[in-house]
This record gives C-alpha cells, sequence and structure tokens, in this order.
C-alpha cells in the first residue's frame, strides 16, 4: 500500500505541473546519466521533462509603485548590489522555479523550489562563462534540481551542490538575499525593480499552482530521506550553516523585533528575526569585537543596532560611512521538513 500511495502523489504532482506548462514543450527528457552523489531510487522525475517548467532569463522590471499584482502577504526575494535593489515575487517563481538575472557584474540566478520553500541566489558564472540555469524536471528529498546549461550538470538545490555530470561535486557559490513579505519589501525598498507579471509566457500568477500544499503539512508529494517532528513539515525557519554544522531558527520565536547572538560550532552568529514583519536574516560576527547588538530604533529598512550606536540594514549594510558592513552568514529560508531532510544532524534554536 505505502508503493501505491506514492505512485498516486507522484500522478497528482505531475498533473500541477503540466497544468503549469500549457505553452511549453520540454526539450529534452528529464534524467540523470553517469556517475552520480545520490541514489538513483531517490531521484525523481516529475513529469514535465527538462525545461517544462520554463526558468526566466533577464525578465521585464518596474518600480515598486507600479507593482498591483502582489498581496501584502506575498512572499518575495530581496538582491542588493551597490545601490540596485531588485525583488523576485513568490508567485512569479512558484510558476517558473529559476530567474537567471543579473546587477551589473553579479551574475546569479534566484533558484526557488516551491514544494521545499527554498529561495537561493546562485553565481551563475561557471568555468570563467555566464551560463544560465534552467529546470531538469527532476527532484530529490523532493527539492529542485537545477541543471546549469554551460556543462548540463545537475545540482541538488538545498545541498548546495552538483550531484551528476561533468561538475559533479562541486558546490555552488551563493550570494546573500533576504526573504521577506511584500509589505515589509516595499516599505524597506520603495525605489526597488520588481519582476513583472509580463514574462512571455500564459501564467495565472494570481494562483498558487499547488492547492493546499502549503497549508496542509500531510501534503509531501515525494518521499524525503529523513523525517523530524520537532517542528511543523510546513513551517519556514532559517537553517543557517558554520562549516559542517547547521542549527535553524524559527520566525515565530522572534515576536516583536528582536536580536540573538548564538554560538555554531566554533562561529558567533547575530541573528535578526521579527515575526510580525515576516523578516529573518543571519550575519557572521565572529571576527567582531563585541557582541552587543540590538533591535534598531530607526525605520525599515534598518534592523539592527551595534553598541557603539551604529544602525544596519536588512544586508547588514552600515548606515555610517567608513563603519564596516555585517556579514552575511550562509543561510537560507525553506519548510522545516525539507531542512530537516538535508540537513537531519541539525540543531534547533530553542529559547
Amino acid at each position: 500500500m505505502k508503493h501505491t500511495h506514492i505512485i498516486l502523489l507522484v500522478i497528482t504532482y505531475t498533473a500541477i505541473l503540466f497544468l503549469g506548462c500549457d505553452t511549453v514543450e520540454s526539450s529534452k527528457s528529464a534524467e540523470v546519466q553517469g556517475e552520480r552523489l545520490v541514489k538513483e531510487s531517490e531521484i525523481f522525475d516529475g513529469g514535465p521533462g527538462r525545461d517544462g517548467i520554463p526558468a526566466l532569463v533577464n525578465p521585464d522590471f518596474e518600480q515598486v509603485k507600479k507593482i498591483d499584482y502582489l498581496t501584502n502577504e506575498d512572499l518575495v526575494i530581496i538582491v542588493k548590489a551597490g545601490n540596485t535593489v531588485k525583488i523576485y515575487p513568490h508567485p512569479i517563481l512558484d510558476w517558473h522555479e529559476i530567474i537567471n538575472d543579473g546587477i551589473g557584474n553579479l551574475k546569479f540566478a534566484i533558484t526557488y523550489c516551491p514544494l521545499t520553500g527554498s529561495g537561493i541566489s546562485w553565481n551563475r558564472i561557471i568555468e570563467g562563462e555566464t551560463t544560465t540555469f534552467g529546470v531538469s524536471g527532476l527532484l530529490y528529498n523532493t527539492n529542485l534540481i537545477p541543471y546549469d546549461r554551460k556543462t548540463e550538470s545537475n545540482w541538488s538545490q538545498m545541498r548546495l551542490q552538483s550531484i551528476n555530470g561533468k561538475l559533479i561535486s562541486t558546490f555552488a557559490k551563493t550570494y546573500p538575499i533576504v526573504e521577506t513579505s511584500w509589505q515589509t519589501a516595499k516599505i524597506s525598498f520603495p525605489e526597488a525593480l520588481v519582476v513583472t507579471t509580463n514574462t512571455g509566457f500564459s501564467r495565472n500568477y494570481d494562483r498558487y499552482p499547488y492547492g493546499d500544499y502549503k497549508r496542509n503539512d500531510n501534503s509531501l508529494l515525494f518521499p524525503v530521506n529523513h523525517t523530524d517532528n520537532r517542528l511543523n513539515a510546513k513551517e519556514r525557519v532559517l537553517g543557517v550553516f558554520s562549516n559542517s554544522e547547521t542549527k535553524a531558527y524559527r520566525i515565530f520565536d522572534f515576536s516583536g523585533g528582536k536580536t540573538v547572538v548564538d554560538t555554531i560550532g566554533s562561529k558567533s552568529f547575530l541573528i535578526y528575526g521579527n515575526t510580525e514583519k515576516n523578516i529573518i536574516t543571519a550575519f557572521d560576527i565572529s571576527d567582531l569585537p563585541n557582541n552587543n547588538f540590538t533591535k534598531s530604533s530607526l525605520p525599515l529598512p534598518f534592523i539592527i543596532q551595534s553598541g557603539d550606536g551604529n544602525n544596519y540594514d536588512l544586508f547588514g549594510i552600515s548606515l555610517t560611512s567608513g563603519k564596516p558592513n555585517l556579514k552575511p552568514a550562509k543561510s537560507f529560508i525553506a519548510y522545516w521538513f525539507a531542512w530537516a531532510a538535508f540537513y537531519p544532524n541539525t540543531d534547533l534554536y530553542t529559547e
């Protein structure tokens, strides 16, 4: 009966994906050939094939004030480089999963998996050339497997590593992002550029394509290697890396907005969260002389104040010229079930 249940889940997921792929033909069947870092039995074919879910390249943008398709509660991913801020909304990423873009010389792909709630920004310069990432149509631990068009290697998004192909075992280089609500994003960065619905594809961006998946803790469309019941499966957590150790932080533990200094392995980290504003982010402060940080008294985008009165924004950028910025930690937000599946030995922060 268990195998029958899994097959039904796969059929359901495939039907959902094909519903979202009405104008795209798969360029190639989803497949993994040759050596791989994970067992073949743990890789699932989602159905639409390679590029059946179309990644975006150099999308269309508009200013915040011209965006009318988002609700205040919609989640978005923010990237900041220099004075430029770009916003990549989940309602676009739910349908496309990867957006290949850049700011100046910074070339990145926003990779997002709707099934694991994980958004990460990857460097897309591979072997000295700027390339793009596409959606392979494959899943590992129910998580997106992108492929790069330079070498056609397959990558595990949450593992942050190529698991098959020419670049097997290579780790992805990531860039800092902030994931928060549209309400918080537009207040924090009113001059930002936002991806529009003018994608070139016929999609209903007002509709979430996976039904009640986000709200239903019992709804996992594919098996995972490890289950951890310490939290509800679909609770969003911030996972932080410290060399080979990891720790997860609940957004719900930061009601009212507060800072926490914590140790993971041999490193010290500053975690800022605000439950009501849907913010949680982390900074590596191992090299700083003191850990005296509090919640900033300034309005968004400033969130942290140091003991000497300096304020820092959501990306750890110092308000005061000449003051060093905070160093973003290697981290990303994901559903708890997925974080625990990929990092089964993870610690969980408790107040």
